[in-house]
């Protein structure tokens, strides 16, 4: 395991020297989405508002964020589960040009696929407090926010050593998850031999 400290916009030797299980803190202009903005892009076929050319990191996150004072003012932030995104998450990659996307939890396999072809990474959040962020994150900018609304809209961040995010898909397509139910999936079997316990039990059922 090592750790990196990357600035965006990221680059191809950036992202390949990352493997599963590697710990990452981000400098970069960044962008986010949910399922609302890639509906609109990729269902609906509307044309993408701005460009992803120096903005190629995704955080897949729904910011609370209030007007005052005539600027945006961030309240909360957390990365939200990346694999309810699924269906669009190789469209994302290939169309808007990304090298890596933030979000909790991991992606699927055509995904995975789509990062190794793109050079591409996934990596999810280590901790849970997301207020202990905010002063790492600096508003910039809107897009589609009369369109989709505040929390689907897609917010213009910079942020400055945000982390730490774990890697969990590399650009060998590698999955930490993956591995991790491997390895969950060994240890019960051997308690379940330890204890005694028939591996093929259900539990009970109450009703």
């Amino acid at each position: 395991m090592a750790e990196y400290h990357l600035t965006g916009p990221l680059t191809d030797e950036d992202v390949t020297q990352l493997r599963v299980g590697d710990i990452v803190y981000i400098t970069a202009e960044v962008f986010t989405c949910r399922s609302r903005l890639q509906k609109y892009i990729f269902d609906e076929k509307n044309t993408l508002p701005f460009s992803t050319e120096g903005r190629n990191i995704l955080i897949h996150n729904g910011p609370i964020i209030i007007r005052e004072n005539g600027k945006w003012k961030l309240m909360s932030f957390m990365p939200t589960s990346s694999i309810r995104f699924e269906k669009w998450g190789a469209k994302s990659v290939s169309e808007w040009n990304l090298k890596m996307i933030v979000g909790k939890t991991t992606m699927g396999e055509e995904t995975a696929k789509m990062m190794k072809e793109k050079k591409c990474v996934h990596v999810s959040p280590r901790s849970v407090s997301p207020n202990l962020w905010i002063d790492s994150i600096e508003v910039q900018d809107v897009y589609l926010y009369d369109e989709l609304g505040r929390i689907e809209a897609a917010w213009f961040f910079k942020v400055k050593d945000l982390g730490p995010f774990v890697v969990d898909i590399d650009t060998e397509g590698n999955n930490l998850f993956d591995r991790l139910d491997e390895d969950i999936a060994r240890r019960k079997n051997k308690a379940l031999r330890e204890l005694g316990i028939d591996p093929d039990y259900r539990f009970t059922k109450l009703y």
